[in-house]
């Protein structure tokens, strides 16, 4: 079965002061129609510019995608234009952003901009596209949403905006969710109710998703294939079983330790991966990882380490993965 989205050799670009960055370089990764993959890596490292890639969203004339393909059912985003990218984007494929005050219009109702959508999307009378919002703001968890409606954001707890951005990006039911650290301004409470909110509607829906975020333990619960990025390139690439019970990539396996544990001793200081993520402006001729690596060797220096298959769907970028 072909899959519902196909990034191939991916590289994006940024124009700024200091000169041009490579933001992503040479991303693959692909998603099946119902199923759920994963982004995890630090800050920095290009899970949010692969999103805003796919979407067509990045900073204009600033960010431009040089190279690589965004099969979505077998059409090619990249080469699309900007009034399909605009019929794409609500319909076929949601987004949820991960501050959901910015991501909101703090001018407009609520209702304004559910019905926004409808509006673009669908051929809806008024009526209808009132009836449509009131439903998916029910469908959410949001509490007598014929109020809400007529509320701005600000009038909102977080947890209710971040609910509110999921219903706008949901209303038009997309085949794709993006989810770009969908919990990140959370308390953990509310974090664990948008979550399941998201598994039952995916689930209701019957749609595929991306759920970009820095918490391997979101990973875990919400995920069937996982990428980890480390400044701006795929370093491992599997399922999430491979992720976690045998992870090859130097990087994966300090993350997974970084990861407080109930079985583990009490009162022991975190492992840490030492270091910082390399700026894309200075990045290393050879492993983007190596000065942070404990495994390292001269090699290591040398030419970038190519992706290599450990199992069929199972992949990594490290020169010494076998050994480790």
């Amino acid at each position: 079965m072909s899959p519902l989205l196909s990034v191939q050799e991916l590289v994006t670009e940024f124009e700024t002061d200091e000169g041009r960055v490579r933001a992503l370089d040479g991303v693959s990764f692909e998603v099946t129609a119902g199923g759920t993959l994963g982004i995890v890596g630090e800050s920095g490292c290009g899970k949010s510019v692969s999103a805003l890639s796919v979407m067509g969203l990045l900073p204009k004339p600033n960010g431009q995608i040089q190279a690589g393909q965004i099969l979505f059912k077998g059409e090619d985003l990249v080469a699309a234009s900007n009034e399909r990218l605009s019929q794409i984007r609500g319909a076929e494929i949601g987004m949820v952003f991960q501050e959901p005050m910015t991501a909101l219009n703090p001018v407009h109702t609520i209702g304004r901009q559910l019905t926004e959508a409808v509006a673009l999307h669908t051929d809806q009378a008024i009526p209808e596209q009132i009836a449509t919002a009131i439903a998916i703001l029910n469908r959410v968890g949001i509490p007598e949403p014929e109020i809400r409606m007529t509320e701005y954001p600000h009038q909102l707890s977080g947890g209710m905006r971040q609910r509110i951005v999921i219903a706008i990006a949901l209303i038009c039911q997309p085949e794709l969710l993006i989810a770009d650290e969908p919990t990140t301004a959370l308390d953990v409470t509310i974090q664990a109710q948008i979550l399941d909110l998201i598994r039952s509607l995916q689930r209701d829906l019957g749609m595929a998703m991306i759920m970009i975020t820095h918490d391997l333990g979101v990973i875990a619960e919400t995920c069937d294939t996982v990428v980890v990025m480390y400044a701006g390139q795929v370093v491992e690439y599997g399922s999430v079983f491979d992720i976690f019970d045998a992870p090859k990539h130097p990087y994966t396996q300090g993350l997974l330790r970084s990861i407080p544990r109930l079985d583990g001793p009490s009162k022991q200081p975190l492992d840490i991966i030492p270091g910082m993520v390399p700026s894309l402006h200075d990045l290393p001729p050879g492993c983007r990882f190596a000065n942070r690596c404990a495994h390292q060797i001269p090699d290591c220096s040398g030419a970038q380490p190519a992706v290599e298959p450990v199992t069929n769907v199972h992949q990594v970028r490290c020169l010494r993965w076998q050994d480790l």
